[in-house]
């Protein structure tokens, strides 16, 4: 599948949200500063994590638990999630670069 596609439009993500993508295996989040993304699959062995708002990320299978930023806080995972470049099409909507990683401050303003 293509590693930069579209999302949807800012409109979609009310503020404050924590979106799964399930087709793309992401979160999306709308936050005060602004969109960003981070991969829904966890680094031990590929398994969907959950979202706990305000906790961060836990996966179902083997107990990995992630912050809310990513960065592992219990193993069996040894790496943080990764976060995605975004960016704004010239329709209005998001689009998510997964060939690109980001440092947790990158957020996008639309």
């Amino acid at each position: 599948p293509p590693r930069r596609f579209p999302v949807g439009r800012p409109a979609d993500y009310p503020p404050g949200s924590v979106t799964f993508v399930p087709d793309r295996r992401l979160f999306v989040f709308n936050t005060p500063g602004g969109f960003y993304a981070i991969s829904a699959v966890c680094t031990h062995l590929g398994c969907n994590v959950n979202s706990a708002p305000g906790k961060g990320f836990a996966c179902p299978c083997h107990g990995s638990t992630f912050e809310a930023d990513g960065r592992v806080r219990t193993g069996p995972a040894a790496w943080p999630l990764p976060r995605y470049a975004m960016s704004l099409s010239r329709r209005g909507e998001l689009v998510v670069d997964t060939r690109r990683t980001v440092c947790p401050a990158c957020r996008l303003k639309a």
